[in-house]
């Protein structure tokens, strides 16, 4: 992977000129050439160098379904040491990847998602940040240059462009730079498994691609830790810690409802049970007749069904996150990143699995963020970020987010246990004491890169753990277990 800086002005708009004619997603025309210089700038000011025009070009078409028109390219003009040297295997190793790429369909939903008044600006930078991700797991050569080249370029006619372009084509042919950009392209497309990692489709999914660095690096982080915490554990289902007992003491009508269908008949049952059949007892006269008799002696005919009761249980999750977590944005050098992003990704993985696990009861996840009085939460940053990594699930009510004052804490979990199984995992740096009556109590505590775990008063578990990343993961093992 390269990275060369083209000097001489003209080579380098021939550079992305002739790589408007190499379009193969859409046909070449003056409709594709601004489209291709805007995210081609946008591209550099990201901060990146350049591959190709063309390549861009198709890859913006391609995310953005503005090729469904344009099929037509290879039947279209013969463009001179390209259409018959390269474009067969472009078409088929380059482009067929990214029509065939389940990564590459998905963060192209995602960028059509994007509304608003930024919503092209947005676009763009969702591509930049595609092009970018997929040169780095490619590693491809690019070029760099200067980005009022290209702006001087959206200043001119696109038929002009194009004809400048075909004129340099014709007499001289492509540039030998950018036939080797290309046979490098098609060379890293056959060697890739996958287009994109599942942490880039989250950062364009939640927007965290177009967001500042820090933001970005945290949300990737965590990404990849939850991925990482969820590897290390059991595929199937945990098995409950040993003598560990939950009767629901409290069952609420709603969580009832019956189960099975109409099974046989009987002489008893509601009126909306009755057999059709029993109509035909009916008279029109005002007297008594044989349907009243019937009626009486208990002798009409009813649906019964089985009665047995289904019950769902309803199970309420809280992590109450202390102020004093502040002191965990701290990295330590046995784990790949801070302490705090670690914490947040063993929370996030304890909410994924549990969703998984537990899919039959009613559940809620509430994120509280505790603060001293009414003073602001000093867990600002940490709330953006949950919110955005939870945003589906914000959005279906499963997980709630709120700032909560310590003294208002125990009286929460009461009112949640009043109607539900409810489990409290208090995370800080220092033990904290928390009782909360018919509310299930657990510790997390974080003073070092290993984390201490404990059920209430108990001491503190053994996770026995080798390293501290696995003490991570032994630590959301055993809460698991406590939970499930």
């Amino acid at each position: 992977m390269s990275v060369e800086e083209i000097r001489d002005r003209d080579e380098a708009q021939l550079f992305l000129i002739q790589g408007l004619w190499f379009h193969r997603a859409v046909a070449p025309s003056a409709a594709t050439v601004r489209p291709t210089l805007q995210w081609a700038l946008e591209i550099i000011a990201s901060g990146q160098s350049l591959s190709p025009t063309g390549w861009i070009g198709d890859i913006g078409f391609i995310a953005l379904a503005m090729d469904r028109d344009g099929r037509g390219a290879r039947e279209g003009v013969t463009v001179p040491g390209w259409t018959r040297e390269i474009a067969p295997r472009y078409e088929d190793y380059v482009l067929g990847k990214f029509y065939a790429d389940w990564t590459f369909e998905r963060a192209g939903d995602a960028l059509r998602r994007y509304q608003g008044e930024e919503r092209e600006r947005d676009r763009a930078k969702g591509l930049a940040y595609i092009v970018k991700q997929f040169r780095e797991r490619a590693k491809l050569s690019s070029v760099e240059l200067a980005p009022g080249l290209i702006r001087s370029l959206l200043e001119e006619k696109p038929e002009d462009l194009l004809a400048r372009a075909w004129e340099s084509l014709q007499t001289n042919g492509p540039l030998p730079r950018l036939k080797a950009m290309y046979e490098e392209l098609i060379a890293a497309s056959r060697a890739m498994a996958e287009i994109l990692g599942l942490e880039d489709i989250l950062a364009l999914e939640q927007r965290t691609a177009l967001a500042d660095l820090g933001q970005y690096v945290a949300h990737r982080q965590v990404v990849q830790m939850v991925r990482r915490l969820e590897e290390s554990l059991p595929r199937q289902k945990l098995k409950p810690l040993a003598g560990r007992q939950e009767v629901p003491t409290r069952v609420l009508d709603e969580d009832t409802y019956p189960v099975g269908g109409f099974s046989s008949i009987s002489n008893r049952g509601s009126i909306e049970s009755l057999l059709h059949s029993q109509l035909a007892f009916m008279e029109n006269d005002d007297g008594p007749d044989l349907f009243d008799i019937k009626y009486v002696r208990d002798e009409l005919y009813y649906y019964s069904r089985d009665e047995n009761q289904f019950l769902r249980r309803r199970r309420t999750f809280l992590f109450a996150l202390l102020p004093e977590l502040t002191q965990t944005r701290f990295k330590d050098p046995e784990l790949p990143c801070q302490r705090g992003v670690m914490m947040l990704a063993t929370l996030l993985a304890a909410v994924e699995k549990l969703t998984e696990w537990l899919g039959d009861d009613a559940l809620t996840f509430e994120f509280l963020l505790i603060t001293e009085s009414d003073s602001a939460s000093p867990l600002a940053h940490e709330r953006e970020l949950l919110e955005r990594l939870l945003r589906e699930q914000i959005e279906n009510g499963t997980v709630v987010i709120q700032t909560l004052s310590r003294d208002d804490l125990a009286k929460h979990c009461r009112n949640r246990a009043a109607r539900s199984l409810c489990h409290c995992l208090v995370t800080s740096t220092e033990p904290y004491q928390l009782h909360a009556d018919l509310t299930l109590v657990e510790h997390l505590r974080i003073r070092s890169a290993y984390p201490e775990l404990a059920m209430g008063d108990d001491p503190v578990m053994d996770l026995e753990a080798e390293d501290a990343p696995d003490a991570w993961g032994k630590a959301l093992e055993k809460l698991l277990q406590i939970w499930v």
